[in-house]
């Protein structure tokens, strides 16, 4: 992986990861801030700041910034997660200038007009409704309350339907003041173009921007009770969670945790959950199992969708899988099928070059480093069928786990 790093004086990174001759590029500025870092009367302040970054800066109004890069066949867009914020573009190389240029100025100059805050407060009100409207995307949300219950960790990133209307252009320039350090953002660009061009552009582009070197406490995670839960809802199929907390991200038995859950619900259809709640049995269409460290903390959660009078039988099922990894350990050819199915999907994953730069540029947030493939697989083929057994017994405990369903009425 020969990718160039260099910090302008500001403290902004930057990161270029050579593209070979295609003539596609991929930017990104990640932000080490999300919903974990508002204030508890402005949950979904992060988000809302996402959405207004593009409605006017001191030189383009709205519509001269979306159609910046659109006019050149380019994409512009962004998204927050609990503790990050990541605006992203996609171009052909010849406007890598254009689309830099863009990038700062919404970044840095947007002037969050009181006009369009009362805009886009509907607009993510209505983001807000079509969620709920979807009954797989809101018992996550519903389900992270559960496991993060008393914490900004288990709040809505969206906000709700009370914090939103009462936002302020006060409150988000508080907010940006507060948690947009420049040493703690990071410019990720994957391109062909020579390292001399990107760190020229970078430099003209955000090296003038002010050193922002703002000291953001984080409020730790808080202790972690087991919850069993059932709501009746308008809706045809029943939905259910199951899971608990789990390791941050620089736990040593972070790769072990990300091996086990590929293992047992991934996106492979000879995941065990998989083959034998869908596959063996019928009584499910979607069941899958997912791993998210986080800086402080981590979550493990199995999601699946059936009739309401399978629920029972599934939940039997799954823990009897959940119990074979606690107690069996795996053989020599399952561990290794197990390791290899898995740095082949994380092969595959590095076709997706923006995916890609965005992953790099995260890494470095949070390790200020970047393994490899062959690091990571090194990692992956040191995991063996005790360490596997060791987190299954951790992350796969049963009184640990907490469990929420939406049943039809």
């Amino acid at each position: 992986m020969s990718y160039s790093l260099f910090t302008l004086k500001n403290g902004i990174r930057v990161l270029h990861n050579p593209a070979g001759n295609t003539d596609i590029v991929h930017a990104c500025v990640v932000i080490n801030s999300g919903s974990r870092d508002e204030p508890d009367d402005k949950t979904g302040l992060a988000h809302f700041i996402e959405h207004l970054l593009f409605k006017g800066t001191l030189k383009r109004n709205t519509f001269q910034v979306l159609n910046r890069l659109e006019a050149v066949g380019g994409d512009l867009n962004a998204y927050t997660t609990k503790e990050q914020t990541c605006i992203h573009a996609s171009f052909l190389g010849a406007h890598l200038d254009r689309a830099l240029d863009l990038l700062s100025d919404v970044l840095f100059r947007s002037t969050f007009p009181e006009g369009e805050l009362a805009k886009e407060k509907g607009v993510i009100l209505d983001e807000l409704d079509s969620y709920r409207d979807t009954p797989e995307e809101q018992i996550n949300d519903d389900f992270e309350e559960i496991i993060f219950r008393h914490h900004p960790l288990g709040n809505n990133i969206l906000g709700t339907p009370e914090s939103i209307p009462e936002f302020t252009r006060e409150d988000i320039f508080r907010f940006r003041q507060d948690n947009y350090s420049t040493h703690e953002m990071v410019i990720g660009i994957s391109s062909g173009a020579p390292h001399a061009k990107i760190r020229q552009l970078c430099e003209k582009h955000f090296g003038l921007i002010p050193e922002n070197a703002a000291k953001r406490k984080r409020l730790p995670v808080n202790g972690y009770h087991p919850q069993e839960k059932t709501e009746k809802k308008p809706i045809f199929q029943a939905h259910f969670m199951l899971g608990g907390r789990s390791y941050p991200l620089d736990h040593e038995k972070k790769t072990a945790m990300l091996l086990m859950n590929n293992l047992l619900g991934g996106p492979s259809m000879s995941a065990r959950l998989n083959l034998t709640v869908r596959e063996k049995h019928g009584i499910c269409y979607t069941i899958e199992s997912g791993y998210s460290p986080m800086s402080d903390t981590g979550l493990f959660s199995i999601y699946f969708g059936t009739d309401k009078e399978k629920a029972d039988k599934c939940l039997k099922l799954i823990h009897r899988e959940l119990k074979k990894l606690r107690e069996q350990p795996l053989g020599t050819t399952q561990l290794y099928q197990a390791r290899e199915r898995f740095k082949g999907q994380i092969a595959l994953a590095e076709e997706a070059r923006l995916s890609v730069i965005i992953y790099m540029s995260k890494s470095v947030l949070d390790y200020g480093r970047i393994d490899s493939l062959q690091e990571i697989f090194e990692k992956i083929d040191r995991v063996s069928a005790a360490d596997i057994m060791d987190v299954a017994n951790e992350a796969l405990e049963p009184r640990n786990l907490s469990l929420l369903g939406f049943i039809p009425q």
